[in-house]
């Protein structure tokens, strides 16, 4: 199959997403090696709401994402070679993460999380439009009206049905998160059947910058963070 078509806004989307996370990441690193004045990362809504932004807006590209890679009949090699590079990396992220805070390390974070939702994506995208929407806004709202202990460990908390939110540095289950991408996904097909211009009309040259970052976001995504954090001990060093 030849190369999907790029669709630059779609890809400048992602990369400004990309670009807040790591400015998100920089603060929460500065923090961290006090060279903030102190903040509450996990819980002060300034850092709380931006977070929930961040994440939903990468599922609602990568949703999207599914909806081109479904128009164009993407193979199931070539999404499962990807889908093994991000589940690859998850487990690269459980690790570094356990070494850095092995009592909050991340079990289940978003390319845990990314890596589950994006085969249940693939597997729904034929229903279209007028079934993921609903479905969609029903995972959203699912785990606040289903929970229970049963889900209060590390084995289960993936699902999204936990009482309380467990003890990690990052937690992306698949309820309510799977929502958002079929919704990023329902919006994307819906798009290209009836408003295909708004995917796949010219990008500013301005933005052009952020299009090709916005292609790299796993790669991005897993150098970004040591890059950081050596700056910021780098600046402790020189205090």
């Amino acid at each position: 199959m030849p190369p999907l078509h790029r669709y630059e806004r779609l890809d400048a989307l992602r990369g400004l997403a990309m670009l807040w996370m790591a400015a998100f990441h920089f603060s929460f690193d500065l923090n961290f090696y006090k060279l903030l004045p102190p903040q509450n990362f996990y819980n002060d809504p300034f850092w709380t709401l931006q977070r929930t932004a961040i994440v939903s807006l990468f599922l609602l590209c990568a949703g999207a994402s599914q909806a081109l890679a479904h128009e164009a009949g993407q193979g199931a090699r070539r999404f499962w070679r990807r889908w093994a590079q991000i589940a690859a990396c998850a487990l690269l992220v459980s690790a570094g993460s356990w070494f850095m805070f092995p009592r909050s390390w991340i079990s289940f974070g978003v390319l845990h999380g990314m890596a589950v939702m994006l085969i249940l994506a693939r597997a729904l995208s034929p229903l279209g439009p007028r079934w993921l929407a609903p479905l969609g806004v029903a995972a959203v709202l699912l785990p606040r009206f289903v929970q229970s202990p049963l889900f209060d460990n590390r084995w289960l908390n993936w699902t999204g049905l936990v009482t309380h939110k467990p003890v990690t540095e990052d937690y992306v289950p698949v309820l309510p998160w799977l929502g958002v991408m079929l919704i990023g996904l329902a919006l994307g097909q819906w798009l290209l059947a009836h408003r295909r211009e708004v995917m796949a009309g010219p990008l500013p040259r301005g933005l052009a910058p952020l299009a090709v970052l916005g292609r790299w976001p796993l790669s991005f995504y897993m150098v970004h963070q040591p890059v950081l954090i050596g700056l910021t001990v780098a600046a402790t060093m020189l205090r």
